[in-house]
């Protein structure tokens, strides 16, 4: 490939990622998990080959390497999202156990009985339940704050359901359903404003645009290795040193500690305290070849590069009778995020025709049940695109798209 990102074409870049060198498919279902480039895939493999150890348990070289390997993949996440320090940051294996981390510890000091918790409505399972179960635990109370027809959350509705009680606001960057971008920065201003911590889901918006922790100023962010080109098993949980010196380990065991005896323990310093036991160090290591080929690229070309895309698919759907995409009526405001109903066709339905046709696109709820209710929508199908999708699938897609009621026995 050329040491350009600007000279690359999109075949060239296609040829980086094996799977999709070896299926016919139109993969269009990378909001659920993206695809991996050969270097990460390498990267992974190299570890594992050349410096697999445990990491932090062994005086010997191999073990010095694999840790390392590891520290050097946290210190290359702490740039990607400007953090202060690497201590903020904490590896998990996923973006659903990084709010359960919050919840759970966060919770267990910040919350009082008849407190309150205000998470959107648009959020994802991940970013719902975990309060629901820190809000049963402490005798508080969830409070939800409602989205437009759009999507879009104002500042107005979110003062309208801040109360003297609100401990907490939990909100997505970008929706999983709608693909429209909240704007968490002021969301968090707000409640900084009103002495409220602020946690922010950013599974849907690190892999597809620049993230800047400290001019967002949310507390905590959360994000997944396996929606950003990286390795399933690799999440990452941002927060603010104030609070993660003051919650306890959500995890304990294996070299969470600094000592311990019979009656007493010493936790170990950030950012240990919260990884207990083996470390997923293979994973951290492909996040971080991961985040060096995102940089390569250019966030700022990757988000046009989807938002040309997205615009494109937005665009053609649009003319199909019948199909009716949610959120907003512009499509730079999808974020590579189309879902959508078929009039008369169930989304699974609409899914496995599409899935003849060699296109891969998701079905369900989404892990978002409360808004699909707010919704009045049981059910619907999402199209979710990359940069390396190209316009010819687009195409593909939309056209088999259009197809759909005829197959299901319904006219034009």
């Amino acid at each position: 490939m050329a040491e350009n990102c600007s000279e690359w074409s999109i075949d060239e870049i296609r040829r980086e990622f094996p799977l999709l060198q070896n299926t016919d498919y139109a993969y269009l279902d990378n909001a659920a998990t993206s695809q991996k480039p050969k270097v990460v895939l390498d990267a992974v493999r190299d570890f594992y080959e050349t410096k697999n150890a445990n990491p932090f348990r062994g005086l010997y070289p191999l073990s010095e390497a694999a840790t390392e390997a590891y520290e050097d993949a946290r210190r290359t996440v702490k740039e990607f999202i400007h953090a202060k320090s690497t201590e903020e940051i904490i590896f998990t294996r996923n973006a659903s156990e990084s709010l359960n981390l919050v919840a759970y510890s966060l919770g267990s000091i910040l919350l009082e009985p008849g407190d309150e918790i205000v998470v959107s409505i648009a959020e994802h399972h991940s970013n719902m339940l975990p309060w629901r179960q820190a809000a049963d635990r402490a005798g508080a109370k969830v409070v939800y704050l409602e989205c437009g027809g759009d999507g879009s959350f104002t500042e107005e509705g979110l003062l309208s359901v801040l109360g003297e009680r609100t401990k907490l606001v939990a909100m997505t960057q970008v929706s999983n359903v709608f693909g429209r971008e909240n704007d968490i920065r002021r969301f968090a201003k707000v409640c900084h404003e009103r002495g409220i911590v602020f946690v922010a889901d950013g599974a849907q918006s690190v892999p597809h645009m620049a993230v800047d922790v400290q001019d967002l100023d949310v507390d905590f962010l959360a994000f997944s290795g396996h929606k950003m080109l990286a390795p399933d098993g690799i999440g990452v949980l941002y927060g603010k040193k104030k609070w993660l010196k003051k919650m306890p380990p959500f995890l304990s065991g294996g070299e969470m500690i600094e000592s311990v005896t019979r009656d007493r323990v010493i936790y170990a310093e950030l950012p240990h305290k919260f990884e207990a036991g083996t470390v997923n160090a293979g994973g951290a290591v492909g996040l971080a070849e991961a985040i060096r080929y995102m940089q390569q690229l250019g966030l700022d070309w990757i988000e046009e590069r989807e938002r040309a895309v997205t615009s494109l698919a937005y665009s053609r759907m649009k003319k199909i009778p019948g199909v009716h995409i949610l959120g907003s009526e512009n499509p730079d405001e999808h974020h590579g995020i189309l879902t959508f109903t078929v009039d008369g066709v169930h989304p699974h339905d609409v899914s496995e025709i599409l899935s003849a046709s060699k296109i891969a696109v998701r079905a369900g709820h989404h892990c978002a049940q409360p808004l699909m209710q707010q919704l009045h929508v049981g059910s619907t199908t999402r199209a979710s695109l990359m940069f390396y999708n190209t316009e010819e699938e687009v195409i593909r897609f939309t056209d088999a798209l259009g197809a759909v009621r005829r197959e299901m026995g319904y006219g034009e």
